[in-house]
């Protein structure tokens, strides 16, 4: 499939058990995608440094 989505790179450095939580909503399939959180999560803080 060719179709449309998401490419994430990054490396927690703090928080994986935020991110271990966020991996393990239920999901569901919406309008021709699969695996969408079936209640939306969102992410209040993120800190960016290089």
């Amino acid at each position: 499939n060719l179709g449309w989505g998401y490419a994430v790179f990054g490396k927690v450095t703090a928080g994986m058990d935020v991110v271990n939580r966020i991996a393990k909503v239920k999901t569901t399939s919406k309008q021709g995608h699969d695996d969408v959180p079936c209640e939306p999560i969102i992410i209040e803080k993120v800190t960016i440094s290089e």
